[in-house]
């Protein structure tokens, strides 16, 4: 049994051909698209449990293959690319991205990059169903699922992780800087208003649906998921 498949989307051959021989002595399948377009078709047609994705491609560019695989699936994506700047880190983030590798990269450190997205989001085990409830809200990181008041809520999936992570820590004090390690899984030079505007996003959701939870900002340090005992 192979250990998943990833999605290689690159213009570069070389790059393809570099990555797919690490990723596979891995254990991994690996399929390649060389643009855009033929990026979102190999996704559909293979149905890949990873996509490693560069930015500056043919026909759609990374951005856009991101956008359009985010409205029909919460597969991980990593964004390979040769702009390291803060800016695209954030609007990567924010489009859903999982990770982020900066050219001229290591390949072991890809392949290293690959197995850590693919442990935190638990597909490479059989894992219990992840599940926190209180007064009127489950949310259900198994499924991707919040509900309030048994309504289900559409929610992307960072700000899923985001509640989920700080629910299950209730009256806990995250800083940002942790939670950009603990739910995005990387450092990314301390910009933390991706957090931030993922919390402001929640609070819209949740404002006032009960009064034995909330959702605080704890100034000068960062947030935390108060439970009223």
């Amino acid at each position: 049994m192979p250990a998943g498949k990833i999605l290689v989307v690159d213009d570069d051959q070389n790059i393809c051909e570099l990555l797919r021989l690490y990723i596979e002595k891995e254990g991994f399948e690996v399929a390649i698209a060389n643009d855009g377009r033929k990026a979102l078709e190999a996704f559909d047609e293979e149905a890949p449990d990873l996509v490693m994705l560069d930015i500056m491609l043919p026909e759609l560019d990374g951005w856009q293959v991101c956008r359009e695989i985010r409205k029909k699936s919460q597969c991980p994506i990593i964004m390979l690319t040769a702009k390291g700047e803060v800016f695209d880190k954030v609007l990567g983030l924010e489009l859903g991205a999982d990770d982020y590798v900066v050219k001229p990269f290591e390949a072991k450190e890809v392949v290293a990059r690959i197995k850590a997205v693919l442990r935190r989001l638990g597909k490479n085990s059989e894992e219990l169903v992840k599940e926190v409830k209180y007064d009127k809200l489950s949310i259900n990181l198994t499924n991707y699922e919040l509900r309030v008041n048994g309504v289900q809520i559409d929610t992307p999936p960072k700000e899923m992780e985001l509640i989920y992570h700080l629910a299950s820590n209730p009256n806990r004090v995250f800083t940002r800087d942790q939670l950009l390690d603990e739910v995005w899984g990387f450092d990314y030079y301390g910009d933390s208003r991706t957090v931030d505007v993922h919390v402001k996003r929640l609070r819209e959701k949740l404002e006032g649906v009960s009064d034995k939870w909330a959702l605080k900002t704890v100034w000068g340090v960062g947030y935390k998921f108060e439970v009223k005992e």
